[in-house]
């Protein structure tokens, strides 16, 4: 009864997701779209399909062969003998081929699969990493690498099990009702009466099942999600000190607990299916049995026709019960594939010109003409299904930036100050066009940034932002992150520049110490210290520093301050800062309030002339009186020299 067993696990996979493929629209063009995506695997796919279709040829000859064999055994005849051993030897030899074009299936299903899963997860990791910041600010992580993984699998399925399985239950199913019919039509219609009081039950059951099943996975993504927060250094720390644990672990136990009561009742509304399917398909046998014994005893059919309807019979209920969900099975493919091709449709923000320039090395000179700059829509750079909400914002935000102005002459530093949400770190996300304006231009090297190559603009260009992230990997493999064919000397005098180097020479692994998630396992003035080390490396010309000591205590802002005094020199800068003390030797401060430029001066004119600046300043250190200006590398404070 094997071909009833699989029949029957692949109709239950097929109701349980049935509801969801209704729900689910594809869009137009995704079956075109999706043969032009094969067509690279059209031989395999062709080989494959050819040793589908002669296995299920050998599948049906081998009953009919077998009741050869018994009509053979009660011939009486003299070479009945040779005619029982020829035949043996037939069915030895098609086991073979079967076996052979088995092996043969799985090395060319294996084949198409993972090259399909290959090419699919490279495509969409490769366009994923080119979309927008806000993108993946927007973007639930889960939902997106779901579709990097089960949604690929799903895709995959179209050309491996899905593929082959409609094929193959076609051809057994024409076969085997053909070689049936053909050898007694009345047993063969009997046969397939109790098919109905198979299906149509268990189309309810497949319902209920469906619906426990999308409540657990709901539950499962919950718990995934819940983990994912609880299980980072930032949350683990929130629960520690607000002293939740059990709280946490009962909310969780709690879903837990459903997803096991869940899986028991689905665990046994399986095995009913499945026993109620063995159970139909041997009432059915037994009725060939009976009625085809009748029929033998009467000489009417031979003994050998009873066996071999009966054996056929067990490789006509699967393909049967498959094929009544095929369409369900081909759409839950093709859904996959449209939640795939939905990602790659949704048009990166940044693209590089096809006739893009190099900008020449060593330029350091920025200019901001006339900037106007407003954030996308959510619709513009998103996917509801990827937020979990029904539909995306299309309305267009209030520009960040209005008509910015501003030229860096080499090797000058310039500083943006102003209030929260003024537009100082937008500002410099222009530059290193992690967003491109809206209207007017930024130029480096006296080149558009949207006329530039990426990659020149990438090594002009180094970041350190208010919390330098670093990859869960070891030191030497952060570091080489910006220049991935650095030796060990270099990246020892990057550390020496940015004060770290004593610290990692004293650790057991040196360069190969893991420095953690996000760089826990530092503190958050060595982890920038790192970061600066990895700038140093890259040795840009133009550095941008946002907020690079926002969140340190005295003594480690001191500390990178004098990192940042190596990596400053000889270059031009831009600096983001809310502490005024650290900008105070900028050669020109820009002061930004409402996304326009409201000043302009050094900080002893700001201060002077009683503006924004003025009113910012004596804040600050009427609140704070640290003087730790960036430029001189100086302690921030008695207490941290």
């Amino acid at each position: 009864m094997m071909g009833g067993g699989g029949g029957g696990w692949g109709m239950m996979r097929a109701l349980r997701e049935e509801d969801a493929v209704k729900q689910h629209k594809l869009t137009s063009g995704t079956f075109k779209r999706v043969m032009r995506f094969a067509r690279p695997y059209r031989r395999d796919i062709t080989i494959f399909l050819i040793t589908v279709v002669v296995s299920a040829a050998i599948g049906v000859a081998t009953p009919v062969l077998a009741g050869d064999v018994v009509n053979a055994i009660t011939s009486n005849k003299a070479s009945a003998g040779a005619t029982v051993i020829r035949l043996a030897l037939i069915i030895a030899g098609l086991s073979i081929a079967s076996a052979g074009l088995s092996l043969a299936q799985r090395w060319y299903s294996a084949r198409i699969g993972e090259g399909i899963i290959y090419r699919l997860r490279s495509e969409v990791y490769d366009h994923v990493q080119r979309m927008p910041l806000q993108f993946f600010t927007r973007t639930q992580t889960g939902a997106l690498v779901s579709r990097l993984n089960n949604d690929v699998l799903g895709a995959q399925r179209a050309f491996t099990s899905t593929l082959s399985g409609v094929v193959s239950n076609v051809i057994q199913l024409a076969l085997t009702a053909g070689v049936m019919l053909s050898l007694n039509w009345q047993i063969t219609a009997l046969s397939l009466v109790l098919l109905p009081v198979f299906i149509l039950p268990a189309r309810r059951v497949g319902r209920r099942l469906a619906a426990i099943t999308k409540e657990s996975y709901e539950l499962n993504a919950t718990m995934n999600a819940t983990m994912t927060e609880r299980f980072g250094v930032a949350g683990a720390l929130l629960v520690k000190l607000f002293g939740r644990p059990e709280s946490e672990s009962e909310r969780f136990g709690e879903k837990a607990a459903r997803v096991r009561d869940i899986g028991i009742t689905s665990a046994m509304y399986g095995r009913a299916f499945f026993v109620a399917m063995m159970l139909v398909a041997s009432l059915a046998q037994a009725l060939v049995y009976g009625l085809g014994g009748w029929f033998a005893v009467n000489q009417t059919i031979s003994a050998g026709t009873v066996v071999a309807l009966a054996l056929l019979l067990t490789r006509l209920y699967g393909p049967l019960t498959e094929l009544s969900n095929v369409r369900v099975d081909v759409m839950s493919a093709m859904v996959s594939f449209d939640r795939v091709f939905e990602i790659l449709d949704l048009p990166p923000a940044i693209a590089e010109k096809p006739d893009a320039v190099e900008i020449p090395k060593g330029s350091s000179r920025v200019d901001f003409r006339d900037v106007w700059f407003r954030y996308p829509t959510a619709a513009e750079v998103s996917l509801a299904s990827l937020e979990d909400v029904a539909t995306l914002d299309r309305k267009q935000t209030e520009p960040v930036l209005r008509g910015v102005s501003f030229t860096v002459q080499p090797g000058q530093m310039v500083a943006l100050v102003g209030p929260s949400g003024a537009g100082k770190s937008t500002t410099s996300m222009l530059v290193s066009r992690v967003y491109d304006v809206t209207e007017g231009s930024v130029a480096v090297g006296g080149i558009d940034v949207r006329d530039a190559s990426l990659a020149s603009l990438r090594d002009t260009i180094g970041v350190v932002t208010q919390d330098a992230h670093l990859f869960h990997e070891s030191i030497a493999a952060n570091l080489r992150y910006a220049k991935p064919d650095a030796t060990d000397e270099e990246i020892w005098a990057a550390l020496r520049g940015a004060q770290v180097e004593e610290l990692v020479r004293a650790l057991p692994d040196g360069l190969e110490t893991v420095v953690g998630e996000r760089g826990y396992r530092f503190s958050g003035g060595e982890k920038q210290r790192i970061a600066i080390a990895r700038l140093l490396l890259k040795a840009p010309s133009i550095v941008i520093l946002d907020e690079a000591t926002a969140h340190l205590d005295s003594e480690s802002e001191a500390a990178v301050q004098r990192a940042l005094s190596v990596a400053l020199a000889g270059r031009t800068a831009l600096v983001i800062a809310h502490r005024l003390s650290t900008v105070r030797e900028a050669d020109q401060i820009l002061v930004l309030d409402d996304g326009k430029i409201v000043e302009r001066g050094t900080h002893e004119e700001l201060v002077a002339a009683g503006g924004l600046y003025g009113d910012l300043y004596r804040t600050q250190f009427t609140a704070s009186p640290i003087d730790s200006p960036l430029t001189t590398g100086l302690p921030a404070s008695p207490a941290a020299a």
